[in-house]
C-alpha cells in the first residue's frame, strides 16, 4: 500500500502566504517577560526557533539565564500578596476575556502552532478551541472555589476549612501542545490567586509568548504571569526549585525529567503536579463496530501526528477480527497527505526534529527485524522537514521493544489477544497509565475493564476524550494530580482549617 507525500515547500497553490507569516512572526514578542515588561536576557543571549517542515529558523527570542529566573520570581513573590487578594470576579473577567481574544486570534495563533510545531492548520484550530476552553472553565470555576463549614462530630466546635493559593508557581510546558498546555497550567493558577513563572519548552516558544502578551492585553496585572524562554531548562528550573519562595511546581513532560524535578522539588517540599509519560492501550473486542474502531483509532493515533501523551501507542484487537481490523486500518492511514501544515491538502505534518523522526524510524526497524509486517507506511519521506510515513505494523511480538515505550509518531503496532482478561493483561503491563481506550458494544465489559484497567482515562468508544471540564491525569509512571476540571483548580491550593469554640457555649 503506498502514502501519498506532499514535500514540504514554503509556498504551495492555496497555502498560506510568506506574507502571512512573516507578519505574524513579526508580531509575537521575542524578549523575556518579567513584571509586566519585555525584556532581553541579561547576557544578551539568543536562540532560534526552527520550521520542522523545512528546518529554517522563524525566530530568535531572548535564551533567559538563571538570573533571568530568579527576577521572574522576584517579580511573581511581588505580585503574589496583591493577587491573592483580589476578587474573585475580577481573576473570573481577566480570564473570560483572554478566552475572547484567544478566540478572536485564533487563525494567528493556529498558525503560529503550525509554524513552530509542524501540525496541519485545521488540527491547530482544534487546538486553539481546546486550549481556550480551559480560559472559560476556570473563569467559571473561579467563583466555585468552595470551602465548609459544619460543626465537629461531637458538638463543641465549629469547623471552618478555606483554600488559599498556594503562592508562586513554576509552570514548565511541553512543546507538542503549545497552546493548551500552557492555558492548562495557567487559567487554574490565576482561579487560584496564584501568580507564575513559565518555561515554555525551547523548541515551540513562539505561542507562550504570544499568549502572555494575550493575557496582558485582558488585563493581567504585570507580575502575575512572567515568561522565560531559555535554550537551558535546567538553568531555569535548577535555581527555581531551590528558593524557598517558590511554593509549587507543575510540569508536563518525559517521566525521567520528572523524576528529576520531583527530586528537587523535594529538597523544599514543594507540591508537584506531574503529567508525564504514557503507553496508551487500545483494545478492540470481537463485538465492536470496526468501522467506528477504524475511526477511533485514527483520532487516538494521529492527533498531533502521534506526538501526544494521550496517543493510542499499542493497538490489542481480539483475534477473530484482527485481520479485518487492520486492513481497514491501513488503508485509513495510508491515504493520509503528509507535507507542511499550512497547505490545505496536509494531514500529516512533520515529526518536531531530526531525532524524534530517527527515534521513531529505529523503533519501527526493530520491530520488522523481529517479526513485524509493515502493512503500509514504514520509512521517513524524503526531502527537506522532519517527515515519517503514516504506518501500521501488523504481528507484533508481544516483547517487541515498540510495544514497551512512548512511539511519539504516526507508527501503530498491533497485536492481539484471545480473552478479556489477556486483554487487560497487556494492558497493564506497562510502567505507565495515562489514557487508554476500548472498543465494545457490551457496557458491562467497560465496567468491568475499567475497574481493572490501570489507567488514569478510559475513553469507550471514543478516541478523543480530554476536555476542560473533565480532570487530565494518570497513575503510576504517568504522574501526579489532575489539571481540568473541578479537580484542576485545587492542584493551586493549599486548605486551611481553622477550629472556631462553639459560639452557643454558656447559652
Amino acid at each position: 500500500m503506498t502514502v501519498t507525500t506532499a514535500l514540504p515547500s514554503a509556498l504551495q497553490p492555496g497555502s498560506v502566504s510568506q506574507v502571512r507569516e512573516a507578519s505574524l512572526l513579526a508580531s509575537v514578542p521575542t524578549g523575556l517577560l518579567i513584571g509586566g515588561e519585555w525584556v532581553e536576557a541579561s547576557d544578551g543571549g539568543t536562540f532560534d526557533v526552527h520550521d520542522p517542515a523545512t528546518g529554517e529558523v522563524l525566530a530568535t527570542l531572548a535564551s533567559a539565564t538563571s538570573s533571568d529566573a530568579i527576577a521572574a520570581l522576584d517579580a511573581a513573590d511581588a505580585a503574589q500578596a496583591s493577587w491573592a487578594r483580589t476578587a474573585p470576579r475580577v481573576r473570573s473577567e481577566i480570564l473570560r476575556r483572554a478566552f475572547d481574544l484567544v478566540t478572536e486570534r485564533a487563525e494567528d495563533f493556529a498558525l503560529l502552532m503550525t509554524l513552530e510545531m509542524g501540525k496541519p492548520l485545521a488540527e491547530a484550530r482544534g487546538e486553539v478551541t481546546y486550549g481556550a476552553e480551559f480560559l472559560r472553565w476556570f473563569a467559571e470555576e473561579t467563583v466555585r472555589d468552595y470551602g465548609r463549614y459544619l460543626t465537629t462530630p461531637e458538638g463543641k466546635n465549629k469547623i471552618l476549612v478555606q483554600h488559599k493559593p498556594v503562592g508562586p508557581c513554576l509552570l514548565i510546558t511541553p512543546w507538542n501542545f503549545p497552546l493548551a498546555m500552557a492555558t492548562r497550567k495557567v487559567a487554574p493558577a490565576v482561579a487560584a490567586g496564584c501568580t507564575m513563572v513559565l518555561k515554555p519548552a525551547k523548541l515551540t516558544p513562539l505561542t507562550a509568548q504570544y499568549f502572555a502578551q494575550t493575557m496582558l492585553d485582558a488585563g493581567l496585572p504585570a507580575g502575575v504571569l512572567n515568561v522565560v524562554a531559555s535554550s537551558s531548562a535546567s538553568g531555569i528550573s535548577g535555581p527555581l526549585l531551590k528558593d524557598s519562595r517558590l511554593r509549587k511546581v507543575s510540569f508536563t513532560g518525559s517521566t525521567p525529567v520528572g523524576k528529576r524535578l520531583m527530586a528537587d522539588a523535594a529538597q523544599n517540599v514543594l507540591p508537584t503536579s506531574m503529567e508525564l509519560g504514557g503507553n496508551a492501550p487500545f483494545i478492540v473486542f470481537d463485538d465492536a463496530d470496526l468501522d467506528a474502531a477504524v475511526e477511533g483509532a485514527m483520532a487516538a493515533k494521529m492527533r498531533n501526528m502521534g506526538e501526544a501523551c494521550t496517543a493510542a501507542n499499542r493497538f490489542l484487537v481480539h483475534e477473530t477480527v484482527a485481520a479485518e481490523f487492520t486492513k481497514k486500518f491501513a488503508a485509513a492511514m495510508g491515504a493520509l497527505t503528509t507535507g507542511r501544515g499550512t497547505d490545505p491538502d496536509t494531514k500529516v505534518g512533520p515529526l518536531i526534529d531530526g531525532g524524534a523522526r530517527d527515534d521513531v524510524h529505529a523503533l519501527v526497524t526493530a520491530a520488522v527485524k523481529a517479526g513485524a509486517v509493515a502493512v503500509t507506511g514504514g520509512a521517513p519521506v524524503d526531502g527537506p522537514g522532519y517527515f515519517y510515513q503514516p504506518t501500521v505494523l501488523a504481528d507484533v511480538p508481544n516483547d517487541a521493544a515498540i510495544l514497551g515505550q512512548e512511539i511519539f509518531g504516526p507508527v501503530a503496532p498491533v497485536t492481539t489477544f484471545t480473552t478479556e482478561q489477556e486483554a487487560i493483561t497487556l494492558a497493564n503491563s506497562t510502567e505507565y497509565g495515562l489514557a487508554s481506550y476500548l472498543y465494545s458494544r457490551d457496557f458491562n465489559r467497560l465496567l468491568r475493564v475499567a475497574e481493572q484497567i490501570e489507567f488514569g482515562m478510559v475513553g469507550f468508544n471514543a478516541g478523543v476524550i480530554s476536555n476542560a471540564a473533565a480532570p487530565f491525569g494518570g497513575v503510576k509512571q504517568s504522574g501526579l494530580g489532575r489539571e481540568g476540571g473541578t479537580e484542576g483548580i485545587t492542584e493551586y491550593t493549599t486548605t486551611q482549617y481553622i477550629g472556631i469554640a462553639d459560639p452557643y457555649a454558656g447559652l
